[in-house]
């Protein structure tokens, strides 16, 4: 579904991407992790057309995306931050994103699988950090597109929600959707994720099964198998 061959962005003398390849396809949850400034949000933005590669291509669904917007509306998209007018109300803000995008959504169900209801009136300067990302996850999830790309889904948000997050994660992986996560909770990736693509100074230092993972690093879990893989690439 998403194809991309020698992928690289550099912004003046700083080389984030160098060289990606990876295919990103079938149904599932994939963890997209690695250390901060590693490039995994370079390489979201670069997949979501918002940052313009310096080099190498990207498909979707075996188009060159360059140039074009139109596949964006197969994507539902969570930024790590994200920003609206401090002034709106929460259901105004909701209202205000539904009409960028067309067909049917799904924010009441979202609204109410986050406890919302009471918060919906309050202007977003009144927000907790934690509702406010559960109005940014009812936003980002209610166009009910087949691809998902979550850049750290869980930040500011309780056990309670983290749980609710992953069953309606898991039910979407269920229905077929391609869901793509980053994450710096190693048991949110752990308890979800199927695969692991791991970026380290802007190159993949591995790609594959979950299971492959910790096998391999002999870890008892994926913290420990991920700090092992640092570990090696540093001596």
């Amino acid at each position: 579904m998403i194809e991309i061959k020698q992928l690289q962005k550099k912004y003046h003398k700083l080389v984030v991407l160098k060289g990606i390849d990876l295919d990103i396809s079938g149904r599932g949850v994939i963890a997209l992790l690695g250390p901060n400034g590693s490039g995994k949000t370079t390489l979201i933005k670069c997949i979501l057309g918002m940052v313009l590669p310096s080099g190498g291509q990207i498909f979707f669904n075996g188009e060159n995306i360059k140039g074009k917007n139109e596949y964006r509306n197969d994507i539902d998209y969570l930024p790590q931050i994200a920003q609206f007018p401090e002034n709106l109300s929460a259901i105004e803000i909701i209202e205000l994103m539904k009409s960028f995008k067309q067909g049917e959504t799904r924010e009441k169900a979202l609204i109410q699988l986050f406890g919302l209801e009471r918060e919906l009136e309050k202007k977003m300067m009144n927000l907790s950090g934690g509702n406010r990302q559960k109005i940014n996850l009812v936003i980002a999830l209610m166009h009910d597109s087949p691809v998902i790309i979550l850049d750290e889904p869980s930040t500011g948000l309780d056990p309670l929600s983290i749980t609710r997050l992953k069953s309606f994660l898991r039910n979407e992986s269920n229905r077929g959707k391609l869901i793509l996560l980053t994450t710096h909770i190693m048991s949110l990736a752990e308890g979800m994720a199927e695969k692991v693509i791991f970026l380290l100074d802007g190159r993949i230092r591995f790609n594959g099964m979950m299971t492959e993972l910790l096998d391999m690093q002999g870890g008892q879990d994926l913290e420990s198998s991920i700090a092992q893989l640092l570990d090696n690439e540093t001596v």
